[in-house]
């Protein structure tokens, strides 16, 4: 069983590496396309059905780029696409989410002073809240709002505000934070799968066929990349909000969830300017910065509190086994004198204001929940305590890798 949960740790490490490589190899691709796409120019000598070209140096070698707005008269001999970074950076995003937040649904999904709720029924709110936003999304961007490309945005900015307040109300701070970004990433990677690639294989079939294209699809596929564009930078926060509990455990954490898409756009929204040529809204960098002391001081806001935090919490049957194990009294008084200083409500350690990650270890319903990372970060590894500075010895990991070991065989 031991060894099987580091086996798992370095899955977990393997598909979150996977997932990283891809989502910078589809965010370098998007964002390049959207430059190049704002920085063409139409000139008279270009080819029939061109829109624009543009040359650009990179790598000691000068390159001479052409856009067709619908497609070229003839199909060419080659032709490379554009998807595979935005499938696999789904499915390793999701293969990550079952790794860590469905397989520990105790530790890192469910928190049972939200909501109570067991971990077939938390996975379940968790797929399917993520696939209702998708076709919401699509539906909206369908419908008559989907003519106007800032009303859909205002609409859509509403739908991110709600639901970064309905996390918070399912899941734990981090995982309510993360979802978020799952949720987000989901229309992102939708809109590659369910329409900007079909709607270019389209175009490419009429093409082949002798059929003059029709432009709409192009429309289409541009728009929604324009928005996959300007929903880039939020997820990228989202997805690494998880180490920073000032931003997923404070009470306020959905609002500052909601301000980083208003940051992430200002920012898109310079760049794009910059590379449409039609100038550098500077002060989108003032107003960026403002909204981020905003969401600093609503940080230090008090963590979530509620009428239910002195209510002792039922053990489960795993946790009552780390409990009994004779081992138990010996790990016990170790965290409370190695970990506790940091890992508390009111930390004491000289620094450090709040709990490392939001992690709690100051009574045994709080050391049994998290007994697999204490197992791996204190036991078979020496991340924790940081540096050592509290001391532990190896007599003391020893004690915890045997605790462990002995409780979760049985």
């Amino acid at each position: 069983m031991f060894e099987a949960l580091i086996i798992w740790e370095w899955i977990g490490f393997l598909v979150r590496w996977l997932h990283v490589i891809t989502a910078i190899a589809w965010i370098g691709s998007s964002f390049y396309f959207i430059a190049l796409d704002l920085g063409l120019i139409h000139r008279p000598h270009l080819p029939k059905g061109a829109h624009g070209e543009e040359w650009q140096v990179h790598g000691g070698g000068f390159y001479h780029i052409q856009k067709y707005l619908v497609a070229p008269e003839n199909m060419p001999e080659h032709l490379t696409w554009f998807k595979w970074e935005a499938y696999v950076t789904w499915i390793s995003g999701f293969a990550l989410m079952c790794v860590v937040y469905y397989v520990g649904a105790d530790i890192y999904l469910i928190d049972r002073n939200v909501l109570d709720i067991s971990q077939p029924v938390a996975i379940f709110i968790s797929i399917a809240s993520i696939a209702l936003g998708w076709i919401l999304y699509d539906s909206l961007c369908k419908s008559k709002i989907g003519e106007s490309s800032v009303g859909l945005m205002l609409v859509l900015f509403c739908i991110l505000v709600g639901m970064a307040w309905g996390y918070t109300q399912l899941f734990t701070g981090r995982a309510a934070l993360l979802h978020l970004g799952a949720f987000t990433a989901t229309i992102m990677s939708a809109n590659v799968f369910m329409i900007i690639i079909p709607n270019q294989k389209i175009v490419v079939a009429d093409l082949m066929a002798g059929r003059t294209p029709d432009p709409k699809y192009g429309k289409i596929a541009k728009q929604r990349s324009t928005h996959n564009n300007y929903l880039t930078l939020p997820v990228i926060f989202l997805m690494l909000s998880n180490h920073y509990p000032l931003a997923f455990a404070t009470e306020y954490n959905w609002i500052i969830a909601s301000l980083i898409f208003l940051i992430g756009v200002l920012i898109r929204h310079y760049f794009n300017s910059k590379h449409a040529r039609i100038g550098k809204p500077t002060w989108v960098w003032l107003a960026a910065a403002i909204i981020f002391v905003i969401i600093m001081w609503l940080s230090t806001a008090p963590q979530f509190s509620t009428a239910d935090d002195e209510t002792a919490l039922t053990p489960s049957p795993q946790q009552l086994a780390l409990m009994q194990d004779p081992h138990f009294e010996t790990v016990k008084d170790t965290i409370l004198g190695r970990c506790s200083m940091c890992h508390s409500k009111e930390p004491f350690y000289e620094g450090v204001h709040r709990a490392p990650k939001g992690v709690l270890l100051e009574d045994e319903y709080s050391i049994t929940q998290h007994a697999g990372e204490i197992y791996i970060q204190a036991g078979r590894s020496h991340a924790m305590p940081p540096g050592n500075v509290t001391q532990m010895s190896e007599e003391e990991r020893a004690k915890l890798i045997a605790w462990y070991q002995s409780a979760t065989n049985k």
